[in-house]
C-alpha cells in the first residue's frame, strides 16, 4: 500500500470516530491483573470445511495467570481453534465459556469486547505509517487526543514489557520481532486479558525471542492468560505451565510442567521423528560465481560479496534479520539487479539479465512468503497446476491439471484435495506444493527460510526431499534460515552475513552453534 493511501486511511479512520469519543479524557487501559472471570473453557469444539474436520471435538480449559501451550504438527488444528476463540472464524458446533458464562463470537470484536486478542503470524499493520500512527489506529475513541498522550501511553506499556523501539520510525524499518512487539503493545492498550500468540518465535532473532518470553512471563505474573500456539517443543517446554497437544483436529493429550519431551513427541507424532544430516557429498563443478556483488535492499543491502556455489553442496546463510541474506538470494535468482559486481552461472555472464534468463538456466527461487509470492490465494491446487502448463495450446487441459494435482498429493503427501484452496492448507502443506513445482533438472535452488513455521516432521521431510535433489541430480542448494541449529544440522557449508557483508565462509564441521551465534552478531570467539 502506498504512503498516500496509508495516510488517507489513517485520517479517514480518525474522521469516523464518534464526536464524544474524539475529545474524551478517558485514559488508555492499563495492564491489570485478571481473576476467575477470565477462565476460558472450550467444550466439544467442531470446525468443518466440507468433509475436512479441522477441529473434531476439542475440549480444553485455559486458566487465568498461566501460559498455556497449544502444541501440534502442521495441520493439527491449532490455528483454527484459536481463530474460533478470537472470533475470527465461527465454529461448526461446540461451546465457549468465559468466566463460566456461555459466549457466542460472531466476529473478532465480540472476543475483543471480552478481553480476548490474538497476535497472528503476520501482524496486521501499515508499513508506510510510523509505529505511533499504527498504535493510534488501534485506539478507537481516542484517536483525536494529543499524539503526546498516545506516545506516553505507548511508552508506558513498552517500558513495562521491556521492549525498545522508536515510536516515530516508519513501520517498514522494523523487524518481524519488533512488529510483533508493537502488536502486543496495541492489544494490551485496548484491554486484552487473554493474549493468543500464533507461532510467535518464527523468523525472530534469539535476542527478540528472549525479550518476548520475558514479557510473556511478566504478563502471566500480572494475571493475564497467555496462549502460545507452537510446533516448537523447546519454546513450549521453556515457557508454558500447561500444554495441550492436538493431532488431526483432536486432543491427543495434556501435560503439566515439568514436561516429558519424549511423551510430548509421542503425542504429536506417535513415532519420534528422525532428524536429517548433511549430505556428505563431495562438491562438484561451480554452478554460480558471484564476484564483488553490491546491491540495494533490506536493512543493510549487500556490499562487495564474492562466493562460488558448487554442485552437490548445501549452503546455509546465517545472519540476523536484514543482514543481507535475503538480498543475496534474490540477486542470485535474478530478482534484484546488483549495482556492482559480476554474476556467472554455468560458464555464462548473467550480470544484468532478468529472472526469466536465470530460470531458463534452471536456477529456481522459493520465497519465504508462500501465499504472498509463491502461491495464489483463492486458487485451488488443481488451478495452480493448470497455471504451470506449458506448450503451444491456447487452452488449459483441466484433466491434465487434475491428474498432476492428484500425483502431487500422493507423491508429496499433501493433506488436501485437488479442489482445496491453497490458503486453507497448513504451512507445511503449502511448502510441499511449492516443492512439487521444482523441476528435477534444477541446477541451483535458492530457498528463503524453507522450513519457517513448519513442525519437526514437516521440516525433516522437506530436508530429506531437498537432499535428494543433491544426491540424484547434483543440484546446488542455498538457503537462509533463522535457526542456527538447523543450518548446522543440514548444511555442508555456512556463509555468515553481518551488515550486508559475508564475514565468514566455513564448513559446518568447523563451527559450533555458540561460535556461529557470536559470528552473526559480528563477534569472534576471542572478542
Amino acid at each position: 500500500m502506498s504512503a498516500l493511501l496509508c495516510h488517507f486511511y489513517f485520517f479517514t479512520t480518525l474522521a469516523r470516530m464518534d464526536k464524544d469519543d474524539l475529545f474524551s479524557a478517558r485514559p488508555l487501559p492499563a495492564i491489570d491483573a485478571t481473576g476467575e472471570s477470565m477462565r476460558i473453557e472450550l467444550i466439544d469444539i467442531h470446525k468443518h470445511y466440507g468433509a475436512t474436520r479441522a477441529n473434531d471435538g476439542v475440549s480444553l480449559t485455559i486458566a487465568p495467570g498461566t501460559i498455556h501451550g497449544i502444541l501440534g504438527e502442521n495441520g493439527a488444528g491449532k490455528s483454527t481453534l484459536m481463530k474460533i476463540l478470537s472470533g475470527y472464524s465461527p465454529m461448526t458446533s461446540g461451546t465457549i465459556r468465559v468466566g463460566g458464562a456461555e459466549k457466542v463470537f460472531t466476529d473478532p470484536s465480540d472476543a475483543a469486547a471480552l478481553g480476548i486478542g490474538m497476535l497472528y503470524q503476520d501482524p496486521m499493520d501499515f508499513s508506510q505509517l510510523t509505529v505511533l500512527e499504527n498504535f493510534m489506529l488501534g485506539q478507537p475513541g481516542n484517536a483525536w487526543k494529543s499524539p503526546q498522550l498516545h506516545r506516553s501511553a505507548f511508552q508506558e506499556i513498552m517500558d513495562r514489557l521491556g521492549f525498545q523501539m522508536d515510536p516515530l520510525v516508519k513501520l517498514s524499518r522494523l523487524t518481524i520481532g519488533e512488529r510483533q512487539q508493537l502488536e502486543i503493545i496495541r492489544l494490551l492498550s485496548v484491554g486484552t486479558q487473554v493474549l493468543i500468540l500464533d507461532e510467535p518465535t518464527t523468523g525472530i532473532s534469539a535476542v527478540q525471542k528472549t525479550a518476548l518470553f520475558e514479557a510473556l512471563e511478566r504478563l502471566a505474573a500480572d494475571g493475564k492468560s497467555i496462549v502460545l500456539v507452537s510446533h516448537k517443543l523447546e519454546d513450549v517446554e521453556h515457557l508454558c505451565h500447561h500444554v495441550t497437544v492436538l493431532t488431526e483436529g483432536r486432543v491427543a493429550g495434556e501435560m503439566d510442567r515439568p514436561f516429558d519431551t519424549n511423551g510430548l513427541l509421542e503425542m504429536m507424532f506417535q513415532v519420534p521423528p528422525v532428524p536429517p544430516a548433511p549430505t556428505g557429498l563431495t562438491p562438484g563443478n561451480p554452478v554460480m560465481t558471484l564476484t564483488g556483488i553490491s546491491a540495494s535492499g533490506g536493512r543493510s543491502g549487500l556490499h562487495d560479496c564474492s562466493v562460488t556455489l558448487h554442485e552437490n553442496e548445501v549452503i546455509g546463510l546465517a545472519g540476523l534479520e536484514g543482514s543481507g541474506q535475503g538480498v543475496f538470494l534474490r540477486v542470485a535468482a535474478g530478482l534484484t539487479l546488483p549495482y556492482a559486481g559480476i554474476i556467472e552461472a554455468m560458464g555464462e555472464n548473467l550480470t544484468g539479465r532478468d529472472a526469466v534468463d536465470f530460470q531458463n538456466r534452471r536456477i529456481m527461487f522459493l520465497p519465504a512468503s508462500r501465499l504472498e509470492e509463491g502461491l495464489v490465494s483463492g486458487l485451488t491446487l488443481e488451478q495452480h497446476y493448470a497455471l504451470r502448463q506449458t506448450g503451444a495450446s491456447l487452452f488449459i487441459d483441466k484433466s491434465r491439471a487434475r491428474k498432476r494435482a492428484k500425483n502431487a498429493i500422493r507423491d508429496f503427501k499433501i493433506k488436501g484435495q485437488p479442489k482445496s484452496r491453497v490458503e486453507s492448507l497448513s504451512g507445511g502443506n503449502q511448502q510441499r506444493i511449492l516443492l512439487s513445482f521444482l523441476s528435477t533438472d534444477s541446477r541451483l535452488l535458492l530457498l528463503e527460510n524453507p522450513t519457517r513455521g513448519l513442525d519437526i516432521e514437516s521440516a525433516n521431510w522437506v530436508w530429506r526431499h531437498l537432499h535428494g535433489f543433491c544426491k540424484e541430480h547434483r543440484t546446488s542448494i542455498v538457503f537462509s534460515c533463522a535457526e542456527l541449529d538447523e543450518i548446522l544440522m543440514v548444511a555442508d557449508r555456512v556463509l555468515v552475513f553481518f551488515d550486508g557483508r559475508i564475514i565468514r565462509d566455513v564448513s559446518t564441521r568447523e563451527i559450533d552453534v555458540n561460535e556461529l551465534g557470536m559470528a552473526i552478531a559480528g563477534k569472534t570467539a576471542g572478542s
